[in-house]
Order: C-alpha cells, then sequence, then structure tokens
C-alpha cells in the first residue's frame, strides 16, 4: 500500500491526477492497462493518470445511496451492472426502513442510467475482462462507492485491480487496500474529515468536463497514442 508522500494537500484534481501517475509502477505501463474513472471528480484525475500510462479512460458510474435526512451520510452505493453494498448495521442504527431503501435505490439507478448515457455518446462500456483496470476516484471517504465499483469490476473478470486515489483517511485505505491487488494512495491522513480539505482547488465537476475529458481521451486513443497529448 502506497502512502510515501512529502506534500499535505493538492492544488487542484489536476496535479493530484499527475502526481497520482507518476506513482503508477511500471509494472502496470503495458497495452493490456485501461484507467476506470469515478464521475464526477475522479474523471478529471484519472485523465492524468490516463495519459501518464497512454492507457485509455473510460468513466465507471457509481452513486452514493444517502440517509433519507442525512443526504451525505451514505448507508450503501450502487455501480453499473447492478451491484450494490449495504451498511446493514448503519441502517439498522438509523432506522430507515425497506421502502425507504427501494426508493433511494430507485432514484441513485435512474441516475447511474443518465450519466452512463451522457458521458459515452453511444460509445459501449470499454472491455476490463483479462485486463489490468486502474480504478481512479479523487479521495476516498467512507468507501463505499469504491467497494461497489471494485466488486463490479471483479466479477466483469478484470485480470488484475489497482486503485488509485490521491488521499484517503487510513481506515479506509487500509479496507480498501485489502479488496484490490494494489492500491496507490499517497495521502493517507488520521484526521481525515472530507476529501475537498485536502485540495486548494475543490470546485464540483461538471457532466461537460466529464465528456470533455472522455472524448480528448478517446480522440487520443483512436489514434494509436505515443504522440504528444493537446
Amino acid at each position: 500500500m502506497d502512502s510515501n508522500f512529502d506534500q499535505l494537500r493538492y492544488r487542484d484534481r489536476e496535479e493530484a491526477g499527475k502526481i497520482l501517475g507518476t506513482r503508477i509502477p511500471a509494472r502496470f505501463h503495458t497495452a493490456n492497462t485501461v484507467v476506470l474513472a469515478l464521475p464526477r471528480g475522479g474523471v478529471p484525475v484519472g485523465f492524468e493518470v490516463a495519459r501518464a500510462l497512454d492507457a485509455p479512460l473510460d468513466a465507471f458510474v457509481v452513486r452514493k445511496l444517502g440517509a433519507p435526512r442525512q443526504p451525505e451520510l451514505a448507508i450503501g452505493a450502487i455501480a453499473s451492472g447492478g451491484y450494490e453494498v449495504l451498511n446493514r448495521p448503519l441502517i439498522a442504527h438509523l432506522g430507515i426502513s425497506e421502502l425507504e431503501i427501494a426508493k433511494i435505490f430507485d432514484r441513485e439507478t435512474n441516475e447511474l442510467h443518465r450519466r452512463e448515457a451522457a458521458y459515452r455518446d453511444d460509445r459501449p462500456a470499454t472491455e476490463v475482462r483479462g485486463h489490468t483496470v486502474i480504478l481512479v476516484d479523487d479521495g476516498l471517504a467512507t468507501g463505499f462507492t469504491m467497494k461497489a465499483a471494485i466488486m463490479a469490476i471483479r466479477d466483469q473478470g478484470a485480470a488484475r485491480l489497482v486503485v488509485a486515489v490521491p488521499v484517503g483517511p487510513l481506515d479506509t485505505c487500509e479496507e480498501i487496500a485489502r479488496l484490490a491487488d494494489t492500491l496507490i494512495c499517497p495521502l493517507q491522513p488520521t484526521h481525515f474529515e472530507a476529501v475537498g480539505l485536502w485540495y486548494d482547488k475543490f470546485p464540483p465537476t461538471s457532466d461537460d468536463e466529464v465528456r470533455e475529458c472522455l472524448m480528448a481521451n478517446h480522440a487520443h486513443v483512436s489514434r494509436g497514442g505515443h504522440e504528444p497529448w493537446r
């Protein structure tokens, strides 16, 4: 688990992605490697990682399931293909009913499908079976969205799964490291609070920005790569 780092925060997602790109071991710099980034904020980070590896980039849509009266509190997550992770002890503690969970699930599933359609412009999802997958986000908090993504990508037959994130709390990183083949997370603070606190600039990422990153990568890969990016 990579956690040796000599700075305390990142300027923005672009810098975080560039730093992550330098931390990917040489053994993953192959034609068999693909980068999947969690929208929205993970995609600008993943773009820089894909550029460093000269690898294809795609969005892998995961949606947090927020508690009914505390939407920022994750009670679970869903990922493409119908995969879900639920925090049953927390759900029981909060007294959330199965009907409430079903309503949240339906709402977030609709948004997941909307984003998949919006980001790819009818392009098929990137094939992961037999590939090394670098799974990227702009940071870990509870880790529920990342867990759902890991489950889904494992089930799709990835040969090797590397989770690469700029920052995450130590306990969450240890948990994710047990699920992935490799975890790369340069900054693992003991006192974490929130992902955005570890960036100087952390504005919301728009759907348009996600599409621009994916289109730029797709155009580069379609040309055969191995040339300066725009």
